[in-house]
């Protein structure tokens, strides 16, 4: 039934099990309880339509086969990277994953109403959920769930960490992290207007080595750790990538990068 509100158990009370409290309450699906794994977890399924487990990748096995399983209850878990098979030995079963950042509840509940993309396989009442929430839908099957999680991670975890590098680089020469935002807000705009090939700029896509060169040098010069000049190069190399031919990217000819 369309608009059908669905009961819902959490297991699991930090910042993706809050988030998505407060977002189901604020579509009106009642949420019944928040369980910790220190609960005593045999009945958690009982009495729910659902029941999530939002608890690290880590314990998720365990803490399935903690709950005694109940026909009628649909088990769903919130990771990226496992498959359903952690959910044994529930019969429904289905798995969940909201690709946007949930830093905190209040953050989180937000983010989770805006429309956004979840990777979802098993019980239709997991898409239903979704659905609910104003999200996307896209099937991810089990067998593809390393590779999507790999891409994910990239996209958020990675871009952060560089981030972090650019918030470094950017300290050398006496400014702030926050002078280089727009420039990667835009670059960002660019990607999703034009792809990847068509947004790259800089001296890897012109094959302007000997800048490159000085960027690894001034870095080097200055202390930077092997993560970061490891970094560098790496990028740098797969921004030539991008820019000779790669999956996507233009023929242009070009050298590989020969760092010394």
């Amino acid at each position: 039934m369309e608009n059908q509100l669905h009961s819902v158990r959490l297991i699991g009370p930090g910042r993706a099990g809050k988030s998505l409290a407060t977002a189901l309450e604020s579509v009106g699906w009642p949420v019944i309880a928040m369980l910790s794994r220190a609960d005593s977890l045999a009945g958690a399924a009982s009495g729910a339509d659902l029941l999530v487990i939002a608890t690290p990748d880590d314990s998720l096995s365990r803490v399935a086969s903690a709950v005694d399983p109940v026909g009628s209850t649909v088990v769903v878990h919130l990771s990226g990277s496992l498959g359903l098979e952690v959910l044994s030995p529930h019969q429904r079963v289905a798995s969940m994953h909201p690709l946007v950042p949930l830093p905190s509840p209040g953050i989180g509940a937000k983010r989770l109403l805006s429309g956004v993309r979840f990777a979802v396989a098993g019980d239709p009442l997991a898409a239903e959920m979704v659905g609910a929430l104003g999200g996307k839908v896209i099937e991810v099957a089990d067998a593809d769930r390393d590779a999507y999680h790999a891409a994910a991670c990239v996209a958020s975890n990675h871009l952060v960490a560089l981030l972090g590098q650019v918030e470094r680089l950017a300290s050398r020469a006496g400014l702030h992290l926050e002078d280089f935002l727009e420039l990667a807000c835009a670059s960002l705009e660019d990607v999703q207007s034009l792809g990847p090939a068509g947004a790259l700029t800089g001296p890897a896509a012109r094959g302007d080595f000997e800048t490159l060169y000085r960027h690894r040098e001034v870095m080097s010069a200055s202390g930077f750790a092997s993560a970061d000049l490891a970094a560098y190069d790496a990028c740098a190399e797969l921004a030539q990538y991008l820019a000779n031919g790669s999956p996507g990217g233009s023929e242009a000819a070009g050298e590989e990068i020969a760092w010394g």
